[in-house]
Formats: C-alpha cells, structure tokens, sequence
C-alpha cells in the first residue's frame, strides 16, 4: 500500500497510568485500561485559563498559556487514571485541613501544589543546574558564547539521563508504551488510515507535535536566547534565565505548530533531534495498550468523517502479509 502523505487533524494527547488522554478543541476523554481488564472513559471539557480570551490568538503569547493548560489538564488526567489503581482510599489529616481551609476543595489545592512544586524542580533541575555545573569550566573557559553553547549541551545531556533513568521503572516502560499507543493512533488518521488495531500497530511511534519534540526544541532555544545574555552578575543571570522560560516556551510553540502543519524539508530537519529523543519516550504498545488509545480517540473525535474529507477514504482491503512486511521494512 503506498504511503499517503501526513494531513493535520487537530487532536493530541498524553500517555497517563495504564491508559491515553485525546484532546479535540476543548473537548478531551481520559481512556484507561482498569484493574478488571475494562476500558473505563471519562469525558469533559477544558476550556483553558483564558478561555475565550484573544490572547490565546496572538502567536508567541499563546504558547505561554498552553503550556500552562497543558500542564493542568496533564496534571488533571494523571489524577484520574490513578484513581482506578489507588487501594481503598483513607482520609488522612491533611485531607480533611485541606478540605476544611479550602472549602471542600481540598484535592485541588494540593493538585496545584504537587503542580508547583514541580515546575520549581524542573527549572530547578534544568535550568539552573546546567547553569551552574556549566560555571565551573569557568577558570578552562573565557568565551561566554561558548559557555553558553556548554551550558546547553549540558542541559541536554541531564534531560537524557533522566529520561534513561526513569525508563528503568517498570511503571514508566508502560507509560512509554501508552505514549507509543497515541503517537500511533494519530499517525494512523493523519496518514488517512481506518483507526483500527492493524493498521495503528503498523504506524509510526513517533510524531512532530510530541511534548518531548517540545521540550528538545525549549533546550534549543534556550541555549540561542541565553547566548545572547551578557550581565556580570550570577544572581542576574539566574534571574534572568528564569524570567525567559515564558518567552522560550512561547518561540517554542509556534515551532512545533509549524512542524505539525509543515512538511517541509526545512521542518524536517528542524524536528529531526526531537523525533529521535523519542525513541526513547515511547515504546511499541500491545494490543490492549492500543484499544484504549482507539477508545479515547473515538470518545472525542469522528475519524471516519475527517478521513471521508481529506482522503475521500473507503474502506481498505485487508492487505497481505508480504505487504505488512514491507511496509514495516
């Protein structure tokens, strides 16, 4: 079967615990594979933090509250999926202050405060790390363009270690799979493929607008912007490189906009180091994995209609096995 060019559908997602979220303009659906081996699904909306707000139109502003409402609903749907797997539920202490301080919004409150306290561990761990491990070639190095360029290798390098460790947990290793199990759901509507079980395992893993693509491109850019940093002072240039995490985020964005809606050899290339780091952030789901990514896409999204309109899809003859062969060569 010859292979159709990519067609943007609009739809992303995020691997949770032991299932996929789908987002489809505001609409999303969290499918999860449940301890009984059913596929439980949640739908909702999520407008954003700035819903209806034209801010959220303006290229490299836009980014910024994505970001954050990605982050939210992530954090949202995390929660959700972990509900299923959590042992009969005892409120603690904290629970009932929390809810009693806050008026029985308890379980938010702490949900913004586990989401705080991990942007501050992030910047933490790879923004200003890098900066300081980068200072002590300092006494080696005079060139600040190059300790800049140094400080970002470095920042790379912590971010695949990372990733390389946390892989080693079994946990994380399924989670990966679920990551493989959307790329390739949406691989498979976007390539004008019927959305079905075969024809998702023989689809690509990995995908432009991936969050990891994301976070290679805020390490890129990064590392162009603070290049151009030239203050003295080491409390300054912290600063200053926490207050240009809003700006990184928002060029960011509008780059990988570009690079799901381009095709480009220039985009390409761009995506390229994104594209291969996951390699190692998705991993190539079984089949139950990829019933409950098919699940949450069809909770959210008609890909029978979009495939009629951008492919006048028909249905697709079963193809032969050395035909399966070598499309998966």
């Amino acid at each position: 079967m010859a292979k159709r060019k990519g067609c943007y559908s609009g739809i992303g997602g995020q691997a949770v615990l032991e299932g996929v979220m789908m987002k489809n303009g505001d609409k999303y659906a969290v499918a999860v594979r449940k301890p009984d081996g059913e596929i439980g699904i949640e739908v909702d909306s999520y407008p954003g933090v700035l819903a209806g707000n034209g801010l959220k139109k303006i290229p490299f502003i836009r980014g910024i509250f994505n970001f954050i409402d990605s982050m939210i609903l992530g954090t949202r749907c995390l929660n959700f999926s972990a509900g299923f797997y959590e042992e009969e539920e005892k409120e603690t202490g904290l629970d009932k202050a929390l809810d009693k301080a806050s008026g029985g919004n308890g379980e938010k409150v702490l949900t913004a405060f586990v989401t705080a306290f991990s942007v501050i561990l992030a910047v933490g761990i790879f923004i200003v790390l890098p900066y300081f491990l980068s200072g002590l070639l300092k006494g080696y190095i005079r060139n600040e363009s190059l300790m800049a360029i140094i400080e970002g290798v470095i920042r790379i390098v912590i971010f695949l270690v990372y990733i390389l460790a946390i892989s080693l947990m079994k946990d994380i290793r399924r989670l990966f799979m679920y990551h493989g199990a959307e790329h390739k759901c949406i691989n498979c509507i976007e390539h004008g493929r019927a959305l079905n079980v075969r024809n998702v395992r023989r689809s690509s893993r990995q995908h432009r607008r991936c969050g990891t693509s994301f976070i290679f491109f805020v390490f890129i850019v990064s590392i162009v912007l603070f290049f151009f940093i030239r203050v003295d002072s080491t409390v300054q240039k912290v600063i200053l490189r926490i207050l240009l995490i809003p700006v990184v985020a928002g060029i960011s964005y509008e780059i990988i906009r570009l690079a799901g809606r381009s095709n480009n050899i220039f985009v390409k290339i761009l995506s390229a180091p994104g594209m291969l780091v996951q390699k190692l952030t998705t991993r190539e789901p079984d089949e139950q994995m990829i019933e409950v990514a098919i699940a949450s896409v069809e909770a959210v999204f008609d890909w029978r209609a979009f495939l009629n309109e951008k492919f006048g899809y028909v249905e697709e003859p079963e193809p032969s096995r050395q035909e399966e062969d070598e499309e998966e060569q």
